[in-house]
């Protein structure tokens, strides 16, 4: 196991202590894939297309990819019909299920989880050719050094990416403004703690001074009474 798929556990477990806890969390937004099922097939069949070719031209491997192609169609299909992609209170989390390169071998599932603390920013691609079929890609960018930018979650052929770009902009404005309540809430209580000290510590002296007062005025007395 690599240092990335523990880091993904570790993240995973901490969102919930239950086994099920995707199901029993709050989803606060869920992306669609559906509508953009033609238009993403499309532009993954030109890619596919481009590339054969290219490899026809360069070792001849492209005729065994234009063969493979109503498989690679297949597996398309199928990888955008089982995505999912929601945004929970505390993380974003990603999941596919898809047919690997030979179907018949079984299907490979993908589960990925976000903290939402980590993320830095969510970025809206679009290139030359997805542009041509409408399709963009989604770009979560992680805070700081803990990763590279290499390893940021992509995720292509969303519909409406501005729209959970929005949701989860929202949530982490959300998430800082309660944390800063927190911590106001918390600098106004330490005057009062001050304040209560403060007074403590006056009516301590205030006695002492009393005290002392009464220890000089018998003195006093007794020098005058002394013949």
């Amino acid at each position: 196991m690599g240092s990335d798929d523990v880091v993904d556990s570790l993240e995973k477990g901490l969102l919930s202590d239950t086994a099920n806890e995707a199901e029993d969390e709050i989803v606060l937004y869920s992306a669609s894939f559906q509508e953009m099922e033609e238009n993403y097939v499309k532009f993954r069949t030109a890619q596919w297309l481009l590339y054969s070719l290219l490899l026809i031209l360069a070792w001849g491997i492209g005729f065994f990819m234009l063969l493979y192609l109503p498989v690679r169609r297949y597996i398309l299909r199928k990888d955008i019909r089982s995505r999912k992609l929601y945004l929970t209170p505390n993380a974003i989390v990603y999941k596919v299920t898809k047919p690997v390169p030979f179907p018949i071998f079984g299907v490979l599932k993908k589960e990925k989880h976000v903290l939402l603390p980590s993320v830095a920013d969510v970025v809206i691609e679009q290139g030359y050719l997805q542009s041509l079929y409408g399709v963009y890609s989604l770009r979560i960018e992680h805070v700081g050094v803990r990763r590279p930018p290499s390893d940021d979650v992509q995720i292509h052929g969303i519909a409406n990416p501005s729209a959970f770009r929005k949701a989860v902009l929202m949530r982490l404005s959300s998430m800082t403004n309660e944390v800063f309540s927190r911590q106001v809430s918390t600098l106004e209580d330490i005057p009062n703690l001050r304040v209560g000290s403060y007074a403590r510590c006056f009516r301590s002296l205030s006695k002492e001074v009393e005290l002392i007062s009464v220890i000089f005025d018998k003195l006093d007395l007794g020098i005058l009474i002394k013949p």
